[in-house]
C-alpha cells in the first residue's frame, strides 16, 4: 500500500530518492576532504576505507529500507495507536515495520553500493574463492544485525516512550561509526562495539579478513566467518526483547 502511494507521484518519488543519494553521499564527500589533506587514517587507505563504509552503509541500508520504521513505534505507545495493531491477525513486528514503509531509502543502498563498487575496485585485495564467497554473507549479517538494533531499540520504547533519538545513537550512529577504522578509535569503544553491541562483525572483523588487515582486538581468524552466528544470537535476544516489551504494553488508559 505505501510503495503504491509512493509510485502514484513518480516525479516525487524521484526527487526524493535522488535528493537521499545527494545527502547520504555528503558524508564520503567529508571523508574524501580529509583524504585531500592526509594518506591515511588509522593505517587504512582511502580505498580501504571506502571498503569499510560501503560495507556499513549497504549492510544498514538494507536494514532501513526493510524495518526503519520501527523507531516511530514511541509514537503509537504514546498516542495508543499501537491498539489497532494488536486487533489485526497479522504479527505486530511486521506491521510496525511495514508502517510508512519509505520507499525513497533506496537512494542509501545506491550510495552505498556506489562507494563499495570503488573500494573493491581500488583496494589491492588477494580474491579466493572464500573472500568472494564472504562478501554476500557479511552483507546479508550486517543487515540482519542492524535488523535486530532496530528491534531492539523499539522494544526500549515500550518502557521509555520518548527514546526514538536514543534507537538513532546506536543505528544511525552505529552505521557512522563503522564508516571508519577500528583503528582511529580507543580500546574501550572497540570492546563495546565486539563484546556488548557486536556491530563490530558487520564490517570491522570480516573486513579484516578481506582487506589482509590485523584483526581488532587481536581476535582470531575464524572470527571474519563468525557474522552469521552473531547475527542469530542478536536476533534471539532482540526477539526475545520484543516479546517482553509487547507483553508489559497497557495502551494509555485513557
Amino acid at each position: 500500500m505505501w510503495i503504491r502511494s509512493t509510485m502514484a507521484y513518480p516525479l516525487s518519488f524521484a526527487l526524493t530518492a535522488v535528493g537521499g543519494l545527494i545527502v547520504n553521499g555528503l558524508d564520503f564527500v567529508a571523508i574524501l576532504l580529509m583524504f585531500s589533506r592526509i594518506d591515511a587514517l588509522g593505517g587504512y587507505a582511502l580505498p580501504e576505507v571506502a571498503f569499510l563504509y560501503g560495507l556499513s552503509a549497504l549492510a544498514f541500508g538494507f536494514a532501513d529500507l526493510a524495518i526503519g520504521s520501527m523507531d516511530r513505534l514511541g509514537t503509537r505507545v504514546r498516542d495508543g495507536t499501537l491498539d489497532t495493531l494488536l486487533v489485526r491477525p497479522a504479527p505486530v513486528l511486521a506491521q510496525v515495520a511495514a508502517d510508512r514503509f519509505a520507499l525513497r531509502r533506496i537512494g542509501r543502498i545506491t550510495q552505498g553500493t556506489m562507494v563499495l563498487g570503488y573500494g573493491i575496485a581500488a583496494s589491492e585485495i588477494a580474491w579466493t574463492p572464500l573472500k568472494v564467497l564472504l562478501m554476500p554473507v557479511m552483507l546479508a549479517s550486517g543487515g540482519v544485525i542492524f535488523c535486530a538494533v532496530f528491534v531492539a531499540g523499539a522494544a526500549f520504547q515500550f518502557v521509555a516512550q520518548d527514546a526514538s533519538e536514543v534507537q538513532n545513537a546506536f543505528t544511525y550512529g552505529g552505521t557512522t561509526l563503522l564508516q571508519y577504522p577500528p583503528t582511529v578509535f580507543g580500546k574501550e569503544l572497540v570492546r563495546g562495539v565486539t563484546f556488548v553491541l557486536p556491530l563490530a562483525f558487520v564490517n570491522w572483523v570480516p573486513a579484516a579478513y578481506v582487506l589482509g588487515r590485523p584483526y581488532p582486538l587481536g581476535l582470531p581468524e575464524w572470527a571474519a566467518f563468525a557474522p552469521p552466528l552473531v547475527a542469530a544470537v542478536c536476533c534471539v535476544l532482540a526477539g526475545a526483547a520484543w516479546r517482553a516489551g509487547l507483553r508489559s504494553y497497557r495502551s494509555t488508559g485513557s
